[in-house]
């Protein structure tokens, strides 16, 4: 016969196997709530007052194309402690450092040096920024440069749970393709298939379209972005095409390195054909203008509800 000292010890037991499997259900459906809630809602915002797109001063396709207002003296000078090279404090968060790394990442056998911000495992969604040429990882995880645009998209992934990756590219031919596309296969396997973004700014853009060719990379995209870039004559062939998968283009009108209106042409190409495509060209500016002013959080909710 069991003790009184037994059968007190044997409820405990009991009690902390229903307490433990309680609080398991409840973070089981806290989980999945959070999970129904972020694919329902956009990312929550982060300085929009500050970031967001000036006057539309025309707009087409239902919204998808728009010419938006940019003025040096607003955009730049006003904006910026140093013009072109230090953004006012008010634009930027700095405790994002505190989820940022610099790490070297082992893909496959190929070796690639990242700054990171937000998890390694389990991002709700990933952004990978490309940059153009001269750049490293040090461009794109610059709190300060281009109005502070890179430390808007820092904070909007780790407020929103996401992880924000900005690789140093070492070349843009196929040896630059085949790394970024192993960063792509990592950031999908580590986030259990969730939406990973592309982005490429200027000559990274021959990266972006590299990788249109690549099946299983597309595959675990969930868009791309091309910022100031070049157009590709031959996208109806690649395997981005046949996925349809969706594109946001950002330029200037004046933009002397990659004329607009050749990336124009192609945009109004694949809408005719009904493709899911975006395109925002800010009403002069210069080839970097781009990049600092889309508006990351409105880019990226138009991939992440589609």
């Amino acid at each position: 016969m069991a003790s009184h000292g037994q059968n007190e010890g044997a409820d405990r037991v009991s009690m902390s196997t229903i307490v433990f499997s309680v609080q398991r259900l409840i973070g089981a459906l806290l989980f999945v709530g959070l999970a129904t809630s972020a694919g329902a809602e956009p990312l929550r915002p982060y300085k929009d007052a500050l970031f967001g797109y000036g006057r539309v001063l025309q707009e087409a396709d239902g919204g998808d194309f728009r010419i938006i207002d940019y003025q040096e003296l607003r955009d730049i000078n006003a904006r910026d402690q140093i013009p072109e090279r230090r953004v006012k404090r008010a634009y930027v968060s700095l405790g994002v450092k505190n989820g940022q790394v610099n790490e070297t990442l082992d893909l496959g056998g190929r070796t690639l040096d990242v700054t990171r911000v937000g998890p390694d495992r389990g991002a709700a969604f990933t952004v990978i920024f490309i940059h153009g040429r001269g750049g490293d990882r040090r461009l794109g995880a610059n709190d300060f440069s281009f109005g502070g645009n890179f430390n808007r998209l820092k904070n909007l992934a780790l407020a929103n749970g996401g992880t924000y990756y900005a690789p140093s590219v070492r070349s843009f031919d196929a040896a630059g393709v085949t790394d970024v596309a192993e960063l792509i296969r990592f950031a999908a396997k580590g986030s259990g298939g969730r939406p990973v973004i592309l982005s490429c700014a200027s000559m990274g853009s021959f990266i972006c379209w590299g990788i249109a060719r690549d099946k299983a990379a597309v595959a675990a995209l969930g868009g791309m972005m091309v910022m100031a870039g070049v157009a590709d004559p031959d996208f109806r062939r690649s395997a981005a095409y046949g996925a349809q998968l969706p594109l946001f283009f950002s330029h200037c009108s004046q933009d002397n390195v990659y004329p607009a209106e050749t990336q124009i042409t192609f945009y109004r190409a694949l809408k005719a054909k009904n493709y899911p495509a975006r395109f925002v060209l800010f009403e002069t500016g210069s080839h970097g203008t781009p990049v600092r002013m889309t508006d990351w959080r409105e880019a990226l909710n138009w991939f992440l509800d589609r």
